[in-house]
């Protein structure tokens, strides 16, 4: 059966649930995985590589062993010899420890970091309340017509 330039088998997923992301079955394994919160393209491709997929492969193509895999690397990264520094929530405020945040919990720590910052009154965290630019760009002539657009 061809379809799209690919030739698809009968077990061919068009879509996948994956950490309560849908994922395009059609597109290749690195860069499907990158539509869930959290994943980029190098830590998709390293756990690709530390899974043993192959890069090549359409997501739609993996089987379930293959997918537990991924999940099993992405909840603990640490534990397959993955880098603290290739992490994307490094020394965690509560924890003290490395690790990689993703799908909902996202949001849930950019959420925790503003309201800390904003209890403890740094300048950060005044900024986000009042709802100016934080980063510190200009402000007298510029961004008059809406409010700032980033982190809040």
């Amino acid at each position: 059966m061809e379809e799209n330039g690919l030739v698809q088998t009968d077990d061919f997923q068009h879509m996948l649930r994956v950490l309560n992301t849908n994922i395009d079955g059609r597109r290749t394994v690195i860069y499907a995985l990158t539509s869930i919160k959290g994943i980029g393209r190098r830590f998709a491709d390293l756990i690709c590589k530390k899974a043993e997929i192959d890069s090549t492969k359409r997501a739609g193509e993996m089987d379930d062993e293959e997918i537990e895999r991924l999940i099993a690397i992405i909840a603990n990264p640490r534990h397959f010899e993955i880098p603290g520094w290739f992490l994307n929530r490094q020394k965690d405020y509560k924890t003290g420890k490395d690790k990689q945040v993703y799908a909902q919990n996202v949001a849930s720590s950019l959420r925790d970091d503003l309201t800390r910052l904003k209890q403890i009154r740094s300048h950060k965290g005044i900024r986000h309340y009042w709802g100016v630019r934080v980063r510190g760009q200009h402000t007298c002539t510029t961004g008059r017509r809406r409010t700032a657009v980033g982190m809040s």
